[in-house]
């Protein structure tokens, strides 16, 4: 089942050889100026990168989840902040308007989104609501033909750089909590959104992560995604999306990790030979190499069954879980195979470290995955 296709080779290898010609040379000036370079995100679009999960017929790929699994594991390898700004376009806004979406919002957003000429965000999460998603107190209230929207989002990932960012309001107050929210299209620049605080974080520092504040905002009911007050079945759907791409984006950070080490290993050395030739540093690449195998086939096998149209929470969950926790044990392992050196930023392996730690966080913490994870087995 997981033999790569002739196709999905070219793929990998064009993902591949981007990251290794473009994104490994600026990943750390990406993270030092906290910046993605214009010609960067242009040439994701001339590659069809951002449309990987848009149907031919609105300029995109057409390819689905496993494609983007695949090129989202090469480009994390070469540059987390860039690969989160891939993964979160295609998995948490394009993909849901291809699902979702009438024919009017398909026509006119999925081109656009699928060229890079709009780049897309996800507005979730508020100050009061991490994992308790469904706690939002951001209000949308009907007025006429449209919505007016109040309140805060926070960590909107590329919520700066986007031109569209899909946001999760609460539209029936008096229903329980999951069962009152709604989704609404938000073009950037529209009234009453404003771009707010921009975070200073320890990892992927090139991809911005915003507030979004809502004053008055209004919005015609025609940009709402899906039906009203079911919005959060919709953003529980998406999910399974993002937390493959994040598991991909855990196997291409581990996958950089790897290779560090094991370069590092070969020149370093100590007590007359290099550090490679002794069993302490081989049974730590050994146990890296089996763990990325793992994670690997566990996100493949998810994409595979999101493809398929095939119910997928568990998977994702269990690829999410595996490969984060991947991810940190490589960056770990990486970072200590380096030393002292490791601890400063004359390697990249200190990059690494922190940009591994965030794998385990975003898109449903490590506890949630396992929550998510017992409550299918259980049922």
């Amino acid at each position: 089942m997981f033999e790569l296709s002739e196709e999905l080779t070219l793929v990998r290898d064009t993902a591949r050889d981007f990251a290794e010609h473009e994104l490994i040379p600026r990943a750390t000036k990406h993270d030092r100026e906290a910046h993605i370079e214009p010609e960067v995100l242009a040439k994701i679009g001339e590659l069809g990168f951002w449309g990987l999960t848009i149907p031919e017929q609105f300029g995109g790929a057409g390819l689905g989840n496993l494609a983007l699994s695949i090129v989202l594991e090469e480009l994390n390898r070469g540059c987390a902040a860039t690969g989160v700004t891939v993964s979160v376009h295609n998995s948490l806004l394009c993909s849901p308007i291809n699902k979702w979406g009438t024919e009017e919002q398909k026509q006119t957003w999925l081109p656009k989104l699928a060229s890079g000429e709009c780049l897309g965000a996800y507005a979730l999460t508020e100050p009061g609501s991490g994992s308790d998603a469904a706690a939002m107190v951001t209000r949308a209230t009907k007025d006429g033909d449209s919505y007016v929207i109040n309140g805060t989002k926070i960590w909107v990932t590329t919520g700066s750089m986007a031109g569209l960012v899909l946001v999760y309001v609460r539209t029936n107050p008096d229903v329980p909590k999951a069962k009152g929210i709604s989704a609404f299209l938000v073009p950037a620049g529209t009234p009453g959104m404003k771009v707010g605080k921009k975070e200073m974080k320890c990892g992927i520092r090139g991809s911005p992560a915003v507030e979004l504040e809502f004053d008055g905002c209004r919005v015609p009911a025609k940009n709402m995604l899906g039906q009203l007050d079911r919005g959060f079945p919709i953003a529980m759907d998406t999910l399974d999306g993002g937390r493959i791409g994040i598991a991909a984006q855990s196997v291409g950070i581990a996958q950089a990790c790897l290779e560090e080490a094991i370069k590092y290993a070969k020149v370093r050395v100590q007590f007359g030979k290099p550090i490679a030739h002794f069993q302490a540093i081989q049974h730590k690449i050994a146990d890296m190499q089996t763990k990325i195998d793992a994670a690997r086939m566990l996100v493949h096998k998810a994409a595979w069954l999101r493809d398929a149209n095939e119910p997928c929470g568990r998977q994702a969950a269990e690829a999410k879980l595996f490969a984060s926790q991947t991810a940190n044990f490589c960056a770990d392992e990486c970072l200590q195979i380096h030393g002292g050196a490791g601890y400063t930023d004359h390697f990249i392996a200190e990059r690494l470290f922190r940009d591994a730690r965030i794998t385990e966080i975003y898109e449903g913490a490590t506890d949630i995955q396992r929550l998510v994870i017992a409550r299918a087995v259980l049922a």
